[in-house]
């Protein structure tokens, strides 16, 4: 169980992220002291939507094909409707999810972050949460939804939008630094 300032932290994400729900948990880990860093499906800085345009970019620290989840205590998942639905197609990026979800290591997802842990089958049975517009698409995957700022379920954590980023960066904190948990395959 390591302490956040010696917890090494992936964040999973591509074109279309929600700035914030990118951005606060990337700034807030690392003032903790967590090596943080970001993986994609390409090399490419990525882009944010931020509200109602086009944001900012973020670089690039690795491929999803080159993640070694042991080499990390826990995987990140933003929102923001591209991001996640771009990603749910890709099989790198699915690959690093369900071994991530598989280990037993944390896993946080936010927003519509949830949709990766659906296209895991990780969502059956788990209390959770997510932005309120899939929430039909988690209770058909079967999850145990409510509207709660953050959930945690066997060592994943949901939570619904930029309001709960607070909570959520304490969630995933906390939990890292508990260890992770083994959930039933």
């Amino acid at each position: 169980m390591p302490f956040i300032n010696k917890s090494r932290i992936l964040i999973l994400a591509t074109d279309g992220y929600e700035r914030s729900e990118l951005r606060f948990p990337l700034e807030e880990l690392k003032k903790r002291g967590a090596d943080v860093k970001i993986a994609s499906i390409k090399k490419q800085p990525i882009k944010s939507w931020d509200k109602k345009n086009w944001g900012e970019t973020v670089e690039v620290d690795l491929l999803a094909t080159d993640v070694d989840i042991d080499d990390f205590d826990a995987l990140v998942l933003p929102g923001g409707q591209m991001n996640p639905d771009i990603l749910r197609h890709d099989d790198d990026a699915m690959r690093v999810v369900r071994e991530f979800v598989a280990s037993g290591k944390v896993v946080a997802a936010i927003c519509h972050g949830p949709w990766l842990l659906i296209e895991a089958g990780a969502v059956k049975g788990l209390k959770a949460t997510s932005y309120g517009s899939i929430t039909t698409d988690m209770k058909n995957a079967g999850a145990d939804w409510s509207d709660t700022p953050v959930v945690t379920d066997k060592g994943i954590i949901t939570s619904r939008c930029p309001d709960d980023l607070p909570a959520f960066v304490d969630k995933i904190v906390e939990e890292v630094e508990e260890g992770h948990e083994r959930r039933a395959a």
